[in-house]
């Protein structure tokens, strides 16, 4: 009898299962940061070969019709600038977005395959999986990343969505195993992590509109940037500023850079006046 597996060795509607069993060395966690599988880097000589670049801040907030998901653009590597221009904030379905802290190459990878998991699913089942169904199988993707976690090569990222069987935003954090855990207001990850939701923590209230939202949202990746060397904040000489989405029931809008420049202009201009 032959050994080898098939289709019914799997759920059919997952694209990531069909890659555990078909091609695991596809999945994130057993490849590594350049996409070379089965990696040869040794934990015991760190300098052998120069470290990957990291993202650094993301962070999510709840208002009253929805989701503000937003990070800086800064990507790290060490204590160098890697880049300026990073995009951490993705769309990943009519009404899901992740944003991503943490190596960026495994990252991006991992934003691809949940991308391209939703679509499967929703193409052979004839329905979108549930804002809970969507949330497990992102643990399960992190934590397929767990052997890469030795290495330094750590992806954490943060979860947003509308639901539209509890009409509400909902927010989920990981922890490096695949462990989720919802947040009911805010939070952020990422080297400034902590400093943004001290920001947030102060401003925050229940309730608040897109606009207020967004620029406490803003305002917290600002306050990250002044303590955190790994955050960056706006750029006015190169016109670079952090990226934002909205997500509520109608979908996800991007958060045009000319509405961000504005809001930093206001936020500038109070700064001057206070100091």
């Amino acid at each position: 009898m032959s050994s080898s597996r098939t289709l019914s060795d799997h759920d059919d509607s997952s694209f990531f299962d069909y890659l555990l069993h078909r091609r695991p060395d596809l999945v994130p966690g057993n490849r590594d940061w350049n996409g070379t599988a089965n990696p040869l880097w040794d934990p015991n000589r760190p300098h052998q070969i120069p470290q990957p670049p990291h993202g650094t801040t993301v962070l999510a907030l709840k208002y009253r019709e929805g989701v503000v998901i937003a990070g800086d653009r800064r990507a790290t590597e060490g204590f160098q600038i890697a880049g300026r221009q990073m995009e951490k904030v993705f769309k990943i379905d009519g009404y899901s977005a992740m944003a991503i802290a943490g190596t960026a190459g495994p990252a991006i990878e991992m934003v691809k395959l949940f991308q391209t998991e939703l679509e499967h699913y929703e193409k052979l089942e004839g329905v979108q999986l549930s804002y809970e169904g969507k949330a497990n199988k992102l643990g399960q993707m992190i934590k397929a990343n767990l052997p890469m976690v030795f290495h330094g090569l750590i992806v954490i990222p943060i979860y947003v969505g509308y639901d539209h069987r509890r009409r509400d935003g909902r927010i989920f954090k990981y922890d490096i195993t695949g462990g989720r855990y919802e947040e009911s207001e805010y939070h952020a990850i990422g080297s400034g992590g902590k400093d943004a939701r001290s920001t947030m923590r102060e401003h925050y209230r229940k309730n608040l509109s897109e606009d207020e939202t967004l620029k406490l949202a803003l305002l917290s990746l600002y306050n990250a940037a002044e303590e955190d060397v790994g955050t960056g904040g706006p750029d006015l000489i190169r016109g670079i500023y952090p990226t934002a989405k909205v997500v509520n029931a109608t979908g996800i809008t991007d958060v045009e850079d000319q509405r961000v420049a504005m809001l930093y202009a206001e936020l500038i201009a109070e700064r001057k006046q206070e100091g």
